[in-house]
């Protein structure tokens, strides 16, 4: 069984017990969650797709973690002009592990 899920403007396929990285949600690590824009789930009973979401649909889960991504380097400059400007960015995730699909 696994579902479509849309967390924090991007779309996730999940499935019961995985453990998925998602751009930073709030609370603690040990909190539940639940997601409820819910596109598309597929079971015993057969594949069920929302237009756009599938009402009463759910995916709830725990916080494990938050973590950081690798470290981006932006880099601008311009030539014989003397401009440099070196910038470092990352990008914050929290680890969610996916306990039910209902």
């Amino acid at each position: 069984m696994y579902a479509i899920v849309e967390i924090g403007g991007h779309q996730f396929k999940v499935a019961q017990n995985q453990e998925i990285f998602v751009l930073k949600l709030d609370g603690n690590a040990g909190d539940k969650v639940n997601f409820d824009k819910v596109l598309l789930v597929s079971g015993d009973t057969g594949i069920t797709v929302g237009a756009p979401t599938i009402s009463g649909a759910a995916v709830s889960a725990t916080i494990v973690e938050h973590a950081k991504g690798d470290k981006v380097i932006v880099f601008k400059k311009k030539r014989r002009k003397g401009y440099k400007v070196k910038n470092g960015f990352r990008q914050s995730y929290t680890k969610v592990k996916i306990d039910t699909i209902a």
